[in-house]
């Protein structure tokens, strides 16, 4: 499924991957694309146009404090992040797991 408001707002576009759990946010989308304004943009930017395009998605992933959950795992460009403050470099995808625990 297309992105929504987002595929029609300014700014550079970020593909975002979604987990089998969020996707109930983005009517069943695996993969949905974010505008975002800020150059160069942070995940935290990126985040904030998911929830912006799909209210409610990002409070799933970032605590109050604006830190990624510790149940989440996010990938930018193939390499694990956890700071939101981190740049998200052009034509870089980020990629949304939610972490495997077990015994």
């Amino acid at each position: 499924m297309p992105s929504r408001s987002a595929d029609r707002a300014p700014g550079r576009r970020v593909r975002v991957a979604i987990p089998t759990p969020l996707q109930s946010y983005t009517a069943g989308a695996a993969h949905v694309t974010v505008a975002v304004a800020a150059d160069p943009p942070r995940l935290s930017d990126v985040l904030a146009a998911l929830d912006a395009a799909y209210p409610g998605i990002r409070f799933r992933m970032v605590d109050e404090a604006g830190r990624v959950r510790p149940h989440v795992q996010v990938f930018v460009g193939g390499a694990i992040e956890r700071d939101p403050a981190a740049p998200v470099p052009p034509g870089a995808d980020v990629f949304i797991v939610g972490a495997l625990s077990g015994g």
